[in-house]
C-alpha cells in the first residue's frame, strides 16, 4: 500500500464493513483487510432476520436495536440492497407473547390454523436481509465513496498499526486469538438452503431453552432454513445430521418444504461474548478501536455499533 490510510479495518463481515462505511462516508481514507471476501465470512450465512426492535435490558443495545430498525427499513425502500420488509410469523412454545410484541409493525395474532401448533404465535412486519445480496451492496457502497477491500491476513494489529493511526478490530470470532479475549467463543449455526416450493412468508420460533429451533426465510427462488446452536464448536464443516433435523423441523411447520430441492448447506460461527466489546485502546502510536463480539445478532447491531466507532474516532 503506497499511501497511508487514516483508518484500517479489520474484518470484512457485515460488522466490519458497516464501520468501514460510516468512517468513508465521514471522508476517511479506509481499507478493510481480511482474510476472506463478504462472502465467505460468517456474515454470509445468517438467515438474517432485522429486528424486531424489543428491549434488551441495556442502554447501549437497546439504542442499537433502534438504529437498525430504522436503518433497515430505509434500505428496504432502495432497489438492490438485498433488504426487503417481509411479512412472517414468530412463534413461542412457551409463555404468552411478549408486551413489547404489540408494537411490531402489522402485529396480529395468529389464528389456530396459522400457528402451527405453537402456543403463541403473531404475524409481523420487519426486515430481512438476503445476506449474499447484502453483502455485495455493502461492498459497493463502501467502494463508492472510495473504500477498498484487501485480502490480507492479519496476525497482529500492530501490522495495520503501522498503515493507519487508527485500527478498528472487527474480526469476530478471531479476536480471541487475535487479541487473546478468551470471552469470545464460536457458536456454530448452519442452514440449509432449498429451492423455493412457493413461500412469501418467513417463520422463526424463539428458542427459548435447547439448542435447535424451526425458521426459514424465503428470497426469491430460494428459502433458507434454521436453525442449530452448538457451543464451542469452531468447525465450519456442515454437519449431515443438522441439516435433517432442520428439514424436519421447518417441513413439520410448512409441509410445502417437504421434498423441496438442496441447493446450499452452510456453517458459520457466531462470534458470542458476554457482552459486546466497543472501546477504544492505544495501539503502540496508534489508536485501536474494537467492536466485535455480537453474537447471532450482528446483523441487527451493525450500524447501531458503526456509529458508535465513528463517534469514538478523533
Amino acid at each position: 500500500m503506497l499511501d497511508r490510510m487514516d483508518v484500517i479495518v479489520v474484518g470484512a463481515g457485515v460488522v466490519g464493513l458497516t464501520s468501514a462505511i460510516r468512517l468513508a462516508e465521514s471522508g476517511r481514507r479506509v481499507t478493510v483487510w481480511s482474510a476472506e471476501q463478504p462472502r465467505d465470512t460468517t456474515s454470509a450465512v445468517a438467515g438474517a432476520l432485522c429486528g424486531p426492535n424489543f428491549p434488551y435490558g441495556d442502554e447501549r443495545l437497546d439504542r442499537w436495536g433502534k438504529a437498525a430498525d430504522t436503518v433497515f427499513r430505509e434500505l428496504a425502500q432502495q432497489p438492490d440492497t438485498g433488504v426487503r420488509l417481509g411479512r412472517g410469523r414468530l412463534a413461542s412454545r412457551a409463555g404468552d407473547a411478549p408486551p413489547w410484541a404489540s408494537r411490531i409493525p402489522g402485529f396480529a395474532l395468529c389464528d389456530p390454523d396459522e400457528s402451527a401448533g405453537f402456543p403463541v404465535a403473531f404475524w409481523v412486519e420487519v426486515p430481512t436481509a438476503d445476506m449474499p445480496r447484502y453483502l455485495d451492496y455493502l461492498s459497493s457502497r463502501l467502494t463508492a465513496v472510495d473504500g477498498e477491500i484487501v485480502l490480507r491476513r492479519v496476525a497482529d494489529l500492530a501490522e495495520a498499526a503501522e498503515a493507519a493511526p487508527v485500527v478498528v478490530n472487527c474480526t469476530g470470532t478471531g479476536a480471541r486469538d487475535l487479541v487473546g479475549d478468551d470471552r469470545v467463543r464460536a457458536v456454530k449455526g448452519q442452514h440449509v438452503i432449498v429451492a423455493n416450493p412457493g413461500l412469501d412468508t418467513f417463520f422463526y420460533e424463539a428458542a427459548l431453552e435447547g439448542n435447535a429451533w424451526a425458521g426459514f426465510f424465503p428470497y426469491g427462488d430460494r428459502v433458507v432454513l434454521g436453525g442449530v446452536q452448538i457451543d464451542d464448536d469452531w468447525d465450519r464443516t456442515p454437519d449431515p445430521a443438522a441439516t435433517q433435523q432442520i428439514l424436519a423441523r421447518c417441513t413439520a411447520v410448512e409441509p410445502r418444504l417437504a421434498g423441496a430441492e438442496i441447493l446450499a448447506v452452510e456453517a458459520g460461527l457466531r462470534p458470542v461474548r458476554d457482552t459486546p466489546r466497543l472501546e477504544r485502546e492505544p495501539l503502540g502510536t496508534a489508536m485501536c478501536i474494537h467492536n466485535y463480539g455480537h453474537g447471532g445478532i450482528g446483523v441487527t447491531w451493525s450500524w447501531g455499533s458503526a456509529d458508535d466507532v465513528l463517534a469514538l474516532v478523533p
